[in-house]
């Protein structure tokens, strides 16, 4: 994993929760690319350099020569730690809190540098994924594998002047694998604690002009027990049921050359998932969990088609974007007759030309238009038209820098303008890079905040409510020693956050409303390196402390520290160690059966994966999780995994 340290964003309050029915569970929330890219700029194939960043200027550059901080997580990273979900992939990376409710399955929320989970936006190809359809319309992880993709790019601080709403912590861009060379496949089989059953199989390649790559994998976890030891030990006269997983997802992506300066491309990516877990008791307080199972079952669909056209002898590019995706959710309740669905849409049309100006830098424009809707419980939908542009450029291979500008024009919450600077500079004659970003981000209330109510529950959605709004910025350095073998860099950062959205008495009823204020600063520090060809040493600290400025109250759910390690040992061409470890200090939270304030006890796992390549076309492979069996919670009430192992094979065809 590369890192090139932080451009942080704020830290809004809590996370408001909708009202939620009795029986309901409670909701959780070395090469350097200044010339023209060969391809589409948001669906970057996977042969860019794993030293150039796609994400951060939304044209590849190398990571040393953006003011904004990135971190990239290459196809070959994911296949050293064996992370199968995206959860467990993002947990180590520096400046995120992952909080998932329990094992495989459970909900997924991102906290980017101490910002809410729905403040950051989440893409896959160029489409933007969060979920239109739930309250919060944050991206939920919970079902989302990593097979398939190429390389995860994860950009800190305030990115709306490129990036539009939600984009007010942060981005996640993700993209697809690209099929090339020969026609050629896998499967995948691995086998492991907890009745864990994966399986995945895939082939890909290219001929002549056209290229395609198809995935598709099966994830079932049959037995984890989420409820920790101690509340399970309160309940009398039956057994604490357990929870299941069951993930199917088919991954996608073709490409056509029609000619060397015009291509075609689409990506599709399919999920049905259905996850049961333990029902809660509410006859009783505090509440207990029962002998039942919830179930929740999931349906999703990505797909995103792009041309992309080069003129003037590849002096201006530019390409045009159609997206779609869809959730669909039920919600089953023990012992409730009802369903709960929540359905909802996005569809994305976008258009980008960029014009390179030389050895001068580069000029991008772009505009998109955007369509959210929901179905169920209500009927609803917003609609953005969004302009932006970019100035990015260097000097003498010493001043790097861009300046980005948008403005958003959002049907039902209004106009928003937003910006970003991002210089950087090399002090020549040293490996010394100084980088520095400032900027301002916003996210829109959700659909459900606007329109869905709850008049059983004295609960109203508020049509008037204004988007969130963010000032942060950032300073740090990053050092290059060794000719390259050692690279180590640390920032710091402060954001701002106003017209917070969070729940308050009016009248009779609670509603959403524009009330509270947040702050958030902190540091990241990194350091890689090679102390030998064959072994890599890597490291992250993150220091945050996040406040509600309304009460003076920390934020929950922000550890104020966190550190990881890793070492990526190669003995041998055929064998792969990677032992690492995680360590996340206390936080404030709320207790899942009390909702009383709590402290979260900090944690400290070490795992290890490993993969024999025993011939060219079998490998074995093999890890083990939380190897000291350490007993933690995060969320307060939902127990994560201890100590298990997983292993299996993978076939080359």
């Amino acid at each position: 994993m590369l890192v090139a340290v932080p451009a942080l964003a704020s830290v809004p309050a809590q996370e408001p929760a909708p009202p939620q029915k009795p029986k309901a569970p409670p909701a959780v929330p070395r090469t350097t690319a200044t010339s023209a890219p060969q391809s589409t700029p948001d669906a970057v194939t996977a042969t860019v350099p794993e030293t150039v960043t796609v994400t951060a200027n939304r044209i590849p550059q190398d990571i040393s020569k953006v003011g904004s901080q990135v971190t990239v997580v290459t196809q070959r990273d994911i296949e050293l730690l064996q992370r199968r979900d995206l959860a467990d992939l993002l947990a180590r990376e520096p400046g995120l809190n992952m909080v998932r409710t329990g094992g495989p399955g459970g909900t997924g929320s991102i906290f980017m540098r101490g910002v809410n989970s729905n403040e950051v936006k989440v893409r896959l190809d160029g489409m933007d994924i969060n979920d239109p359809s739930t309250p919060a319309g944050a991206f939920d992880t919970a079902q989302f594998l990593t097979d398939g993709l190429a390389r995860v790019e994860i950009l800190r601080g305030p990115q709306s002047g490129l990036y539009g709403a939600d984009a007010m912590g942060g981005v996640i861009d993700m993209t697809t694998k690209q099929g090339q060379g020969p026609l050629h496949g896998f499967v995948r089989l691995e086998g492991g604690s907890y009745s864990t059953k994966n399986e995945t199989a895939g082939f890909s390649g290219s001929l002549h002009r056209f290229h395609y790559m198809v995935e598709v994998s099966h994830n079932h976890v049959g037995d984890y027990q989420a409820v920790p030891k101690a509340i399970r030990a309160q309940v009398q006269g039956h057994d604490v049921a357990s929870n299941r997983n069951d993930n199917r997802t088919a991954n996608v992506r073709l490409g056509y050359d029609v000619t060397d300066n015009f291509d075609l491309g689409f990506t599709a990516h399919l999920t049905q998932a259905d996850y049961e877990y333990v029902a809660d008791d509410y006859s009783s307080y505090p509440t207990l969990p029962s002998a039942q199972q919830n179930e929740s079952d999931l349906k999703q669909a990505i797909l995103r088609g792009t041309a992309h056209l080069k003129s003037f002898k590849g002096v201006f590019e530019q390409t045009l974007g159609v997206g779609y995706i869809t959730y669909d959710r039920h919600d089953i309740t023990a012992g409730d007759p009802d369903i709960s669905s929540n359905r909802g849409d996005r569809l994305k049309v976008d258009w980008q030309g960029l014009t390179h100006l030389g050895h001068n830098g580069s000029f991008l424009v772009g505009y998109d238009y955007i369509r959210e809707r929901i179905m169920t419980p209500v009927s609803a939908q917003t609609t953005t038209n969004a302009a932006w542009g970019q100035l990015e450029g260097h000097w003498h291979d010493i001043l790097f820098g861009s300046a980005n500008i948008r403005y958003d024009n959002n049907s039902r919450y209004g106009n928003y303008v937003t910006w970003r600077v991002a210089p950087a500079v090399k002090i020549p004659g040293t490996g010394l890079t100084l980088k520095a970003s400032g900027g301002s981000g916003f996210h829109g209330p959700s659909l459900n905040q606007l329109f869905v109510s709850y008049p059983t529950y004295y609960f109203l959605a508020n049509p008037n409510l204004r988007a969130e709004r963010l000032l942060g910025f950032d300073a740090g350095f990053e050092e290059r020693l060794l000719d390259g073998k050692l690279t180590f860099g640390a920032d710091y950062y402060g954001n701002h956050v106003r017209n917070l959205i969070n729940t308050a008495l009016s009248g009779y009823n609670y509603t959403y409303v524009n009330v509270a204020r947040a702050q958030t600063h902190g540091v990241e520090a990194f350091v890689d390196y090679r102390i030998i060809k064959s072994v890599d040493l890597r490291g992250t600290y993150t220091w945050t402390d996040a406040t509600n400025r309304s009460t003076g109250a920390a934020l929950v759910r922000r550890p104020r520290h966190k550190a990881t390690a890793s070492v990526i040992w190669t003995p041998t061409k055929r064998l792969s160690i990677t032992p690492s470890l995680l360590y996340v200090s206390g936080w404030h939270d709320l207790d899942r059966y009390t909702s009383m304030s709590t402290i979260g006890h900090d944690y400290v796992t070490v795992n290890i994966a490993a993969e024999y390549k025993l011939a060219d076309f079998v490998t074995l492979f093999a890890r083990g999780d939380n190897l000291g069996n350490r007993y933690y919670e995060n969320p307060v009430g939902y127990l994560q995994p201890g100590r298990s192992f997983y292993g299996g094979v993978t076939f080359g065809l």
